[in-house]
């Protein structure tokens, strides 16, 4: 199978050895980060660095034209990734005759969120979260086109990962995250992560729901939860919690938002690139799932991108939704961490990749090559001999 490995400028950038180092690994392809989130990354091998801090969500790139005047416009990076850094490495990891394809974070942005607090979506108690853009806002989306366009389709690349292209929620990797002393579960992660700013009051309007009564319904549902009752149950605990007719309307208004944000993405994407461009998601089959895979509804997504990409390292039955509607070339790509410090099993690569094949996989995806120890690459490299 086609195998990509993640890769971030600055695991490339100043190390001549790294290229070369990522071909050998037996990959084909590298998905380079063309715009990302904040994070603190370590950089094992690098000659000059150890430890890089990207201190807000940025491009990699300069932005053109496109932002002039505009309110809501990309941040440039700082230190860690000057100038036209994703363009410094993708020219060469293409030196090393690996395939480069962009990645591409949307709607994860905390210093948007500080810097436009109305941005952000607003949960049932008037808690903002600075990180979650709410895609519901029309001048959100726009921008988050613009960006999907711009970051994606850079030049050279052959095809693009679209991370975060739909809702956020509660559930965030945080510095210092301190929110799991109360088990939500899968149903309390979906209330805690309606938004109730205007456009989605608006939304829920629109559904036949009073937005203030909806509010003091989920306040209502969570009560319990908060003293300790168990939330759980998936889509049906949601139904338990607020009551089926609301659960419904609230999934209706927010699978028929990210559904348009990812048609008009994939579009404008696809308009902007060359023929033969490869559009891809980071994606999660149930559709009100939340986070950087967004969740989508498989026969829904795979008529509009090439394919997805989908989370397998706890197991790769996530790809069996897709499996079963699956159009003829679309890619259903399998993700594995493959670094052993963040949950990865790198050793048990190739009977994972195996299980996946024989779920639907037609591709891998290896995150993270800059991340990984010298030992993780090893298995990596002796697994993929073999897959």
């Amino acid at each position: 199978m086609k195998t990509s490995a993640f890769v971030y400028p600055w695991d490339v950038n100043g190390d001549p050895e790294a290229p070369a180092r990522i071909a050998a690994l037996g990959v084909a392809q590298v998905t380079l980060a063309a715009a990302y989130h904040s994070t603190r990354a370590v950089t094992p091998r690098h000659p000059r660095h150890r430890i890089v801090t990207a201190e807000h969500a940025a491009v990699l790139y300069p932005t053109d034209a496109r932002w002039e005047g505009r309110t809501l416009r990309p941040y440039p990076a700082g230190d860690w990734a000057p100038g036209d850094a994703y363009g410094e490495a993708a020219e060469q990891l293409a030196g090393a005759g690996l395939q480069v394809h962009t990645w591409v974070v949307l709607a994860h942005n905390s210093r948007l969120g500080a810097e436009h607090p109305d941005t952000s979506v607003v949960n049932a108690y008037g808690d903002r979260y600075p990180w979650a853009p709410c895609i519901a806002q029309p001048a959100t989306r726009a921008y988050l086109v613009d960006l999907a366009v711009e970051a994606a389709v850079r030049p050279g690349a052959r095809g693009t990962e679209l991370e975060s292209l739909g809702w956020y929620g509660l559930a965030h990797l945080h510095a210092h995250d301190k929110t799991a002393g109360v088990g939500l579960g899968d149903a309390g992660q979906y209330l805690m992560s309606l938004c109730f700013c205007p456009a989605c009051r608006a939304g829920y309007g629109a559904q036949g729901l009073d937005p203030d009564e909806l509010a003091d319904a989920v306040r209502t549902a969570l009560e319990p939860v908060w003293q300790g009752a168990p939330s759980d149950g998936g889509w049906p605990g949601v139904g338990k919690l607020l009551g089926e007719t609301k659960a419904a309307a609230t999934r209706a208004w927010r699978d028929e938002t990210a559904r348009t944000l990812q048609e008009a993405a994939v579009t404008a994407v696809r308009a902007a690139a060359p023929d033969g461009f490869q559009v891809l998601l980071h994606a999660d089959p149930v559709s009100y799932h939340c986070g950087a895979n967004a969740g989508v509804d498989p026969a829904h997504i795979l008529s509009v991108a090439d394919g997805v990409v989908v989370p397998c390292t706890g197991g790769a039955g996530l790809l069996t939704p897709f499996a079963e509607q699956r159009r003829e070339g679309a890619v259903l790509a399998a993700n594995f961490t493959v670094v052993s410090g963040m949950g990865g099993r790198p050793g048990a690569l190739a009977a994972d990749a195996a299980r996946a094949r024989d779920l639907g996989a037609t591709e891998l995806r290896l995150y993270h090559a800059g991340l990984a120890s010298d030992g993780d690459l090893g298995s990596v490299r002796a697994a993929l001999s073999s897959v």
